[in-house]
């Protein structure tokens, strides 16, 4: 049984990138201690370890050299990289009575599995939120999904909720498909606006011009969708079900063959879950 954590426990953040250092100032901001900062070796990542760490008054040190005094110590590497990096730390530090945690989205707590038998308390947690160089986004209303022991899983419930984020759990066999539901909810939707891009092209807009132009709609399509639910927010041809429209448009597409499968596939979804007249007539354009 493990101890009874302080209501702020220390944390050492291991990864300073663009989810660590996000992290460890939100963190900071939370008036949590943020004890160490655990960086690669090579000297890009000991760079950006020693500017966060300034940003967060924690001392920087490699993980062969580790000397975490942190409750929580907090993974926050590629997912490639989890197994590797607790193994380099598993003899560093005692960790009877620690808490773990890494952050991927797809992967099972059981990543660290060599610190859990070290005495350690471990968790997944992983914030569904985009982390890009150049923005740290707002955790508040952020959903943490949470997966592991029992004592990671209270420690890191009170760390959502005192980062303004909202903690649920997830079972292990869910965890591919809530990560896969995550990837359309942001990377495949910056996916659906660069093809969105090609076909401004062909209207004779440069990218530049269809992200200034189109952003206007994409906003107010959002803001519909939060606010009326999926169905009120559809509008186009296939709502209205205007079969001739969606002809020309799988028509000219035939010239930009991505787009193309992209309309289909999308369309295709919209008639099984979105409401659509004249069905028979969508069908058969979309088959043609």
């Amino acid at each position: 049984m493990l101890p009874a954590m302080a209501a702020k426990p220390s944390i050492a953040i291991v990864g300073p990138g663009r989810l660590g250092s996000a992290l460890a100032v939100a963190l900071r901001r939370a008036l949590y201690e943020i004890s160490g900062i655990v960086s690669p070796k090579n000297a890009a990542s000991k760079r950006k370890a020693a500017t966060l760490a300034r940003k967060v008054r924690a001392r920087v040190s490699v993980a062969d050299d580790a000397c975490l005094k942190a409750d929580v110590i907090w993974f926050c590497v590629p997912d490639r990289e989890i197994k590797n990096a607790a193994q380099q730390l598993a003899v560093a530090i005692d960790w009877k009575g620690k808490i773990a945690f890494h952050s991927s989205g797809a992967l099972l707590s059981d990543e660290l599995n060599i610190l859990r038998e070290r005495g350690a308390a471990v968790g997944s947690i992983h914030p569904m939120m985009t982390f890009v160089t150049g923005a740290i986004p707002s955790l508040k209303g952020v959903p943490f999904a949470m997966e592991g022991d029992v004592a990671a899983i209270r420690a890191a419930r009170r760390i959502a909720r005192d980062l303004g984020g909202e903690a649920f759990t997830i079972s292990k066999q869910h965890k591919t498909a809530y990560h896969a539901w995550g990837s359309f909810a942001s990377p495949l939707l910056v996916a659906l606006f660069v093809t969105a891009e090609q076909v401004a092209r062909a209207a004779g807009l440069s990218a530049h011009q269809a992200r200034r132009k189109m952003l206007p709609i994409v906003s107010q399509t959002i803001a519909n969708y939060r606010t009326l639910g999926p169905a009120a927010a559809f509008s186009g041809p296939i709502v209205r079900g205007d079969a001739e429209i969606v002809r020309k448009h799988l028509q000219m597409l035939r010239t930009i063959p991505e787009a193309r499968k992209a309309y289909l596939a999308l369309s295709q979804a919209a008639m099984r879950h979105l409401p659509a007249r004249n069905r028979a007539q969508l069908k058969s354009a979309l088959e043609g």
